[in-house]
């Protein structure tokens, strides 16, 4: 090679020696030039073996291809109350389980339950990630094979949807428009969507029905009924599987006592009755506030239909079994019959074996009446009906895993029964 490179003034004793038109380059440099290939391989094979270390590196994970047999679902929210016994429902049913959530409200002690439980590869995968941000839901869309969803993620308090209605619209309509989008772009035909009773607002006549009109009357409602018109407007010209399950008020918890409720200490106000009630009888709260007494009800409070989380999943699991392309369902998800706020309180004393103190309160801005299901028709369609329908021992099972419990999914105790 011609050496065009240096003038005249550089030393002769720093020129490398020439002969026939060729340069014999300088020893040290070629050193250098070595240690610095050396230097940049090792510095790539560390990288790669960072990159493989990584969660989010895996070209040839189980979860990105799809598997005769086996359906993949996306549990969105699933370190949450509901969610994780979705999960835990699914996984023991042979499903494979990729669960999604920000930890917001949910609780990453209870993935870590469902992993110690399905250790197996290619069975569970959590993926922390918020649904509000497009770009990571596209790319989990993009790297997993989802045969279907089940959408749980949602902020789920009717009083502080009432204090703050923007961060409802946002977590609960935005979000669910996010993963429609999703799906529709990664070709993802199935969705299970979590909705609720409070979409049909305080109707005129009991039970509510499916056909009963939807009139939300807090912001928590309006968002869900949202959320559920984007979908339904979506389905009409696609041939997504649709199966919307209308809950009312869940309560208990897994009856071999593996997950519970643990909601954020700073939404004890807001939370459900179930949770205050047992925060009562272990004494972390002074005693339970019953909100409103003047409700044209026998006793004067408010009337809901509960259902067990047992129940509830089974019914999420039926729907999916039950899914068609180009179908949509939409279901009641409750026991058909009422029970006031002071049968409930009395129920939970005797499931704790607690004399709770109650303090009756003026009523909360958004609540209603009286509330109930008429479940006949996922009875007909779907085969399912509540199985766990006594009170008390849906909060027994649920006060076992509270006092096993007392730092929620911190440090379990052992507790005798």
């Amino acid at each position: 090679m011609l050496n065009f490179a240096r003038g005249r003034r550089e030393s002769r004793s720093n020129r490398p020696l020439s002969l026939g038109g060729m340069d014999y380059p300088d020893p040290k440099r070629k050193n250098n030039f070595v240690g610095k290939i050396i230097l940049a391989a090792a510095l790539t094979a560390l990288c790669i073996i960072m990159l493989k270390q990584s969660p989010s590196f895996n070209p040839t994970s189980t979860f990105s291809r799809r598997e005769s047999g086996v359906t993949h679902v996306l549990v969105t929210g699933g370190a949450g109350y509901i969610g994780s016994h979705a999960a835990l429902r699914l996984l023991k049913d042979s499903y494979r389980v990729t669960i999604v959530d920000n930890l917001s409200r949910g609780n990453l002690g209870a993935v870590k339950v469902l992993q110690q439980l399905f250790p197996e590869p290619g069975r569970l995968q959590f993926i922390y990630a918020d649904l509000g941000d497009p770009k990571s839901v596209n790319k989990i869309f993009a790297e997993n094979a989802f045969d279907a969803v089940m959408h749980f993620a949602a902020v789920a308090y009717v009083g502080e949807s009432t204090l703050d209605p923007l961060k409802y619209y946002h977590n609960i309509t935005s979000n669910t428009l996010v993963v429609v989008e999703a799906m529709a772009k990664h070709r993802v035909r199935t969705l299970i969507y979590s909705s609720t009773c409070a979409t049909y607002g305080e109707p005129e006549k009991m039970p509510i029905t499916e056909e009963t009109t939807q009139v939300p009357i807090n912001p928590y409602g309006k968002a869900k009924k949202m959320a559920e018109d984007i979908i339904l407007d979506f389905s009409k010209n696609s041939n997504m599987a649709v199966m919307i399950l209308r809950y009312f008020n869940v309560i208990g918890s897994d009856p071999e006592g593996r997950l519970g409720e643990a909601p954020r200490p700073e939404l004890r106000e807001h939370g459900r009755i179930s949770g205050a009630c047992f925060d009562a009888a272990r004494g972390i709260i002074p005693g339970l506030k019953v909100r409103g007494t003047d409700y044209k009800t026998a006793d004067g409070t408010c009337i809901r239909d509960y259902i067990d989380v047992t129940d509830l999943v089974d019914a999420h699991v039926k729907a999916l079994e039950h899914a068609r392309p180009g179908k949509v369902g939409i279901y009641n998800v409750g026991t058909g019959k009422g029970s006031s706020v002071k049968e409930f309180v009395e129920a939970c004393k005797k499931a704790t074996g607690v004399n709770i103190k109650v303090d009756f309160l003026p009523r909360r801005p958004g609540d209603y009446a009286e509330v109930y299901s008429d479940p006949s028709k996922i009875l007909r369609e779907l085969n399912w009906t509540a199985q766990h329908t006594n009170l008390q021992e849906s909060l027994q099972v649920a006060w076992r895993w509270q006092k096993s419990h007392r730092d929620g999914y911190g440090t379990p105790m052992v507790v005798s029964s």
